[in-house]
């Protein structure tokens, strides 16, 4: 795994090994990761990174988040609980060196507390596949205060996702055996 573009284009990330079954460590391949983002990048959405508050919902290696920050993002906040995903992240951090840029919360992202920071403008949520914990994530960070109005969420799966209102889906596009959906959060 490498950083595809931006400030760390090229740059090799942490070796996931054997990774974590138990833990269902499943990383976002390199593929997938730039057709993800050459999307967000490509003009429908504006500019959803330069100076955006990411947050990266079970971060696994913190790939998502820290291919935003090489590319302009401000901040990017990595939630996960497993210990694989931890150290991976911990290890990734530090080969950027963006630690005064980065967060790492070792916790589960679907029993997220109150955000006593500003809210986050764009989410990744990559949860374990079909086991529905990706919904109850996001709607935890919605009522914890985690997602901002006109945040900009990419949510992957191995199904194309629904959303209730207001939220409205924009986009979904198809790689291999993951769907990734690109959800609006309107302001009120």
């Amino acid at each position: 795994m490498r950083i595809i573009a931006g400030r760390h284009r090229g740059l090799a990330l942490a070796s996931v090994g054997k990774g974590d079954a138990g833990a269902h460590l499943r990383p976002t391949t390199d593929r997938v990761r730039e057709s993800l983002f050459n999307v967000l990048m490509g003009g429908r959405f504006g500019d959803p990174i330069t100076n955006a508050r990411v947050l990266d919902l079970f971060a696994g290696t913190g790939a998502l988040g820290l291919e935003a920050l090489s590319r302009g993002a401000e901040h990017v906040t990595f939630i996960d609980d497993g210990r694989v995903a931890t150290r991976l992240i911990r290890d990734n951090i530090r080969l950027t060196k963006r630690m005064s840029e980065t967060t790492l919360i070792k916790r589960d992202a679907t029993k997220l507390p109150d955000n006593l920071d500003a809210p986050y403008d764009l989410i990744f949520l990559d949860p374990p596949y079909g086991k529905g914990l990706g919904k109850t994530a996001l709607s935890t960070a919605v009522d914890k205060g985690w997602v901002a109005p006109d945040a900009l969420i990419v949510f992957e799966e191995n199904a194309p996702q629904t959303v209730n209102a207001p939220m409205v889906v924009l986009d979904e596009r198809k790689y291999g055996d993951t769907w990734v959906t690109f959800i609006d959060n309107p302001a009120p």
